[in-house]
């Protein structure tokens, strides 16, 4: 990139970022998605910065490649969802324990955050650091997850700690 290219991105970046993050929080209601989709706008337009600094409306460009960003995103965490809980085929009730069906039910019942942390780590068997590079998350926030996960199905499942034996 030349420094007209490089200087154009930081004015354009000076002006509009914090505009745009507030117009695509209002388009996908997540201020860290917001963020990270007009960022990556930002880093496309420097990826094409020699057409970029020919474009008449930079903050218009901006936007419009964040907001389809936000689709895509969109989309594809719609998709996954659908994959992780698509319905498998009918199993007669006698093929399940009445124990299995209730963790299934409260499996269904956590955010999705949790739900999918929970079935990679302890039904898919994934270590956290995997489970993480999965889910595009920290190892922590996976942790994290896993902890208020297993509380809400603790919870859910009506499960007590037992009192350690005098």
């Amino acid at each position: 990139m030349d420094d007209q290219a490089e200087r154009h991105l930081r004015e354009v970046h000076g002006a509009s970022y914090r505009r745009l993050v507030g117009q695509l929080f209002a388009v996908c209601g997540d201020l860290a998605e917001a963020e990270d989709v007009v960022q990556e706008a930002f880093v496309r337009a420097a990826q094409h910065a020699a057409r970029f600094v020919r474009v008449d409306n930079p903050e218009a460009w901006l936007r419009t490649t964040a907001v389809n960003l936000s689709r895509t995103r969109h989309r594809r965490r719609v998709l996954g969802q659908r994959l992780l809980m698509r319905e498998l085929p009918p199993v007669s009730a006698s093929e399940l324990s009445p124990d299995r069906v209730a963790v299934l039910d409260a499996l269904r019942r956590l955010p999705s955050a949790q739900r999918e942390a929970v079935a990679l780590h302890h039904l898919a068997d994934l270590p956290v650091d995997e489970v993480a590079r999965n889910l595009g998350v920290s190892p922590n926030t996976v942790k994290s997850r896993l902890r208020r996960g297993r509380a809400a199905l603790a919870e859910l499942l009506d499960v007590r700690e037992e009192a350690p034996h005098a």
